[in-house]
């Protein structure tokens, strides 16, 4: 026989109300599109031509890092708890970290000025009310001025960034489907929380070969109304990548 048990069956509807208070659906998948297609478009814009973007000076690259946020409180809760509404009770709040994806483009239009498209997300769903089934998946988007103080040719090149974006934090309710004895557990999204952010990140690109590079870079994001679901408004981020460029550095 078929059946599908939910965790926590009670109160569902209320706990599903109550956090979509908390992560208000606002166009879940603009801001992600929205950070994909400009990367892109910088990347096809200035590849498009690339005699062009040589004289210039196109940058992409990857990496892997990680973003901390301490866990937050809910008021009537103690300290570092938060109110499952699943449970109506108060358990440990989560915190922000593990291993996050970066990735990034960068046109220098002057010798020392360019522009920056820059998506980082944590790879992996965490715990968020772990007694509930509710877990969680942060992304962050920028779009940045870019200033390197050096000039062209150097092997080291350190560089500053300074701009805005977007930031969304993404639920997923966890079930479980049974047939017989076998089980298997899906987990549904269904919540979002988009904030807005002002960003600053100051790194360095090392050049191992001619046009290929490693850029350790420490990221800081203001992002405004984040400590709704945890600890505070700063993030920050430490990523390295790897990277090529197209023209000159």
């Amino acid at each position: 026989m078929y059946q599908i048990q939910v965790k926590h069956k009670l109160p569902v509807l209320f706990a599903i109300a109550f956090l979509r208070a908390k992560f208000p659906p606002l166009n879940r998948t603009f801001a992600c599109k929205l950070a994909f297609r400009t990367i892109l478009l910088l990347l096809i814009m200035f590849s498009g031509n690339l005699e062009h973007a040589s004289a210039q000076g196109l940058s992409a690259y990857f990496g892997l890092g990680s973003a901390n946020n301490p866990p937050g409180t809910t008021a009537g809760c103690p300290s570092q708890q938060i109110f499952d509404a699943f449970n109506a009770a108060c358990e440990p709040a989560p915190s922000m970290g593990g291993l996050f994806g970066v990735f990034g483009a960068d046109f220098m239009v002057k010798p020392h000025l360019g522009i920056n498209g820059e998506y980082s997300f944590r790879f992996a769903q965490a715990d968020y009310l772990p007694l509930a089934g509710i877990r969680y998946r942060p992304t962050f988007y920028d779009f940045n001025a870019v200033y390197q103080p050096l000039s062209a040719g150097k092997r080291v090149v350190p560089e500053l960034q300074g701009g805005i974006g977007g930031a969304k934090v993404s639920l997923y309710f966890s079930q479980t489907a049974c047939l017989v004895s076998a089980c298997q557990t899906q987990s549904l999204h269904f919540a979002s929380a988009n904030h807005f952010l002002v960003h600053g990140a100051a790194g360095v690109k090392i050049y191992f070969k001619p046009n290929a590079f490693i850029k350790p870079q420490f990221d800081l994001r203001y992002v405004h109304n984040l400590n709704q679901q945890f600890g505070r408004n700063i993030l920050p981020e430490y990523t390295i990548s790897i990277g090529y460029s197209f023209g000159e550095h």
